[in-house]
């Protein structure tokens, strides 16, 4: 039976993750780099990042952060992010991604992505494509994280991505961003229908009903989700050491390894402080699971900032 992808949607600011509404409302979640690990254990099919800033602030999403990545993800990553160039893909993928994501260059200059194409192989390229309806439901794609419009129509933007050689394409709904309830199917649907290169649906997704209907009602090959932003998990216990339990504290040493890997119960304690839950689970008939809950710290944490 043909199961879709499980994508989780990193998004980044500032070095930070973050959980954005409407493309708006950013809220900080946590360390990227330990999101990383959590979806390791998870076993999501794919990662993608996405630097929310590097196109309006005209620069490359970090390649020190791409290499990090690649040395903690056990699965493929695509990464997106102030791509402007045939040797921001080099680099990007040098660094270790094994794809990229185009969004600004893809919408404002449309033959880049047929060089793109041409140089590194279709199922290197993946376009993203934003949509936001205006007044009387008319719908159009936006490019530089949302602030600038395109005038033209997702389908037609789609077809003319797989045209000139992207091997997938991302919708995401601008509207259902970070709303957690439900993507646009009737968009998902319109985009999967008007090409044949893979498709996956983003934004607004809330449970794994969501994530079911995406495939069977919008012809989602791949359902990808903010599941960064996934708030309030309940406390996980964590087992002390034999030699606190006696009554003593226990070494330097161990207390170090305990904050640097302690778990239980399916829980994994980040370096951040924040504690995570997650869990995989095969709902009746489904046959697509994945729920990632994480508490935020009580304080902020310091986190890796992009060049």
């Amino acid at each position: 039976m043909f199961r879709p992808r499980v994508i989780p949607v990193l998004l980044l600011r500032h070095g930070g993750l973050v959980k954005t509404v409407k493309f708006g409302k950013h809220t900080y979640v946590g360390d990227p780099i330990n999101a990383v690990r959590i979806f390791n254990d998870l076993q999501a099919d794919e990662l993608v990042f996405l630097d929310i800033l590097a196109s309006r602030e005209k620069r490359l999403v970090s390649l020190d952060f791409v290499r990090d990545v690649g040395e903690e993800s056990n699965m493929p990553f695509a990464v997106g992010g102030g791509i402007r160039t045939l040797e921001d893909i080099r680099l990007v993928l040098s660094a270790g991604a094994e794809k990229v994501v185009l969004n600004t260059v893809a919408g404002q200059d449309p033959d880049f992505v047929v060089q793109a194409a041409e140089t590194f192989g279709s199922s290197t390229i993946t376009v993203c494509i934003d949509v936001r309806r205006k007044l009387f439901g008319r719908e159009q794609t936006w490019v530089l994280s949302g602030t600038r419009p395109t005038g033209q129509a997702p389908e037609d933007c789609a077809r003319r991505a797989e045209a000139q050689g992207a091997g997938e394409i991302i919708i995401q709904s601008m509207d259902h961003d970070g709303t957690m309830q439900g993507y646009d199917l009737d968009l998902v649907r319109r985009v999967a229908d008007a090409v044949t290169i893979p498709v996956v649906a983003l934004g607004g997704a809330g449970t794994l009903t969501d994530l079911v209907r995406a495939h069977s009602e919008g012809h989602a090959t791949g359902v990808a989700a903010d599941l960064g932003g996934r708030l309030e998990a309940p406390r996980v216990a964590r087992k002390r050491p034999r030699s606190a339990q006696r009554g003593r504290e226990p070494p330097p040493a161990a207390v170090a390894h305990d904050r640097r890997q302690g778990t239980s119960q399916g829980g994994v304690k980040a370096r951040t402080g924040a504690v995570i839950t997650a869990s995989v689970a095969d709902p009746a008939g489904s046959n697509l699971a994945l729920r990632c809950d994480v508490r935020a710290p009580r304080s902020a944490p310091r986190t890796r900032r992009l060049a």
